[in-house]
């Protein structure tokens, strides 16, 4: 036929070459039934004048004796050939009717999923998800069956239909009493054509059961993550676009290049007058998008070559964004310590020492790790975030929660690329700590705290003398420098690699904080941070 092959595989990403693909050999059915019915048609009246031969003299027609004979070249043809057609392409037009139903649905409960709202309740949304997922296994299944059922029926019709034809052939030829000559001349090619018949059932008959044993492990929508290769990455991806009148979501075919770094993307809808090609993009750097500041789920940011800003696409689902990016050598999200940073801290700073700096809430409680951050706290950072915004928020404009001000400041801190004390005076510091010559100890925490950047010090004296103002008021708030140093420890330090010997140092993490606040207590507010004055921490070391 000519037609690209259909791979179960090809089920999974669903392409407009793959739908193209699909017109083909549903084409090539059209042509299969209409050719078969002519077939059927053409052999009847052949019958049919065999049957009952004219004779000119009596005007008459007669039964030649040979009816049975002729009955059973009616059922070398018609019979099989019907069979055929109801059948095998009966039941293909089935599941091209199963196929075309589950991928309306599926496809339908795709988009009301991709404009959820990322604010819905964790339940509504985990409930949508396994819709999704429910309706994503129905329509993968359908799209393999059918394409198992298109390759059954191409590979049976090269026997099933020749194979009555060619019989058909031989009985007319033997009915009709021919010229020897004539049967003579159509054995061998008879015989050479019953040959390749046999030979083409064979290898039906030997690739069927590892074809339907395929099929069946390929039904599950686990394997669309083994779809791609190594160097490219493919599906479909909804990209946000600005125009006059609003943001709109366009759905693109895209298909990813790794080594090339080339992004093509193939509009699927196209736009009424106009006719839009390829869109092709040079990758430069891709990173997920924080849920916080996006009203979309399951979406990435790809900055570009060829565009001055960066294009923000939507993938299909959570697992669906993992793919792309760790094609894309993605990167999570991260906060940079510059002046719109320094302004949130600052502001954050402001808000807890006017409000509540008397109240032990707004530190003791917050999670260090973030897992379950409000989506207040979210809110407020959010602006931050955002290189575009000039986070220009006035916290007291609303009576925001001390506890949501003070997990929006650690999650931005906990958030840098790289933590305000760096990674490369992490194990200097640690060691400092844990010296058991007190003076030793001081003195080195306090020249390896002028080796930070210039702007990881400026942001440290701000965050200490905060941390001053706010153990001032211990008797009443109950944060002591020791229990900010348990807070803000792991907020401020943190190894560059998780293992179970950093983890035991986390306490020293404390203590250096605690150093700290304890000697900046000691000197003027305004003044730059200095070694703390000769105080017992023995029984911190404990």
């Amino acid at each position: 036929m000519g037609h690209p092959p259909l791979e179960f595989s090809d089920c999974y990403l669903d392409s407009p070459e793959f739908r193209e693909t699909l017109k083909c050999y549903e084409l090539e059915l059209e042509r299969t039934s209409k050719f078969l019915k002519d077939v059927i048609k053409d052999g009847n009246s052949v019958i049919s004048a065999i049957k009952g031969k004219y004779n000119p003299c009596t005007g008459v027609t007669t039964v030649p004796c040979f009816s049975v004979q002729v009955q059973n070249a009616s059922d070398l043809l018609i019979k099989p050939l019907e069979k055929f057609r109801k059948e095998k392409i009966g039941v293909t037009k089935e599941k091209r009717k199963k196929f075309e139903k589950e991928s309306e649905k599926y496809y339908s409960q795709l988009d009301k999923h991709l404009n959820l709202s990322a604010k819905k309740k964790e339940s509504q949304l985990q409930e949508a998800d396994e819709l999704l997922d429910r309706e994503r296994v129905n329509f993968y299944e359908s799209s393999v069956e059918y394409v198992y059922q298109i390759h059954q029926v191409q590979d049976r019709k090269k026997f099933d239909v020749v194979e009555p034809v060619l019989a058909f052939l031989h009985s007319i030829l033997t009915l009709n009493n021919l010229t020897v000559e004539m049967t003579q001349d159509f054995m061998p090619y008879k015989q050479e054509l019953q040959l390749s018949l046999q030979n083409t059932r064979n290898h039906y008959e030997s690739t069927r059961e590892e074809m339907e044993e395929l099929m069946n492990r390929m039904k599950h929508p686990s394997q669309m993550g083994k779809m791609h290769s190594m160097r490219t990455m493919e599906g479909y991806l909804y990209c946000q676009e600005k125009w006059a009148l609003g943001v709109s979501w366009v759905k693109y075919y895209c298909k990813y290049h790794k080594d090339s770094r080339l992004l093509v993307m193939v509009p699927c809808e196209q736009k009424p007058s106009t006719k839009q090609g390829p869109v092709e993009l040079t990758l430069k750097s891709c990173i997920r998008r924080k849920t916080e500041s996006i009203d979309k789920r399951f979406c990435f940011d790809v900055e570009t070559s060829e565009r001055n800003t960066p294009v923000t696409f939507q993938a299909l689902s959570d697992e669906n964004r993992k793919l792309w990016m760790e094609a894309m050598d993605g990167k999570e999200p991260v906060m940079e310590l510059n002046e719109i940073g320094f302004k949130f801290v600052r502001k954050c700073i402001n808000y807890v020492e006017t409000k509540g700096k008397r109240h032990h809430i707004e530190y003791f409680f917050i999670p260090v790790f973030f897992q379950s951050l409000s989506s207040a706290c979210l809110f407020l950072i959010c602006p931050f975030t955002d290189p575009t915004c000039p986070g220009d928020v006035d916290f007291h404009s609303s009576d925001w929660d001390i506890k949501t001000i003070t997990s929006a400041m650690k999650f931005y801190l906990r958030s840098l690329s790289e933590p305000l004390m760096t990674y490369s005076l992490h194990t200097d510091l640690i060691l400092a700590a844990k010296s058991d010559n007190l003076d030793f100890r001081l003195s080195e925490i306090h020249s390896l705290i002028y080796k930070l950047p210039e702007k990881n010090r400026e942001m440290l004296e701000v965050l200490i003398q905060h941390l001053v103002n706010v153990c001032s008021y211990s008797q009443e708030n109950l944060m002591t420098p020791s229990n900010m140093g348990v807070i803000f420890g792991p907020t401020l330090m943190r190894a560059k690699e998780e293992t179970v010997a950093a983890m035991l140092d986390i306490k020293f993490q404390n203590i250096v904080i605690e150093i700290l606040i304890e000697g900046c207590k000691k000197v003027h507010p305004h003044r730059r941070l200095q070694a703390p004055s000769r105080v017992s921490y023995q029984a911190l070391l404990a």
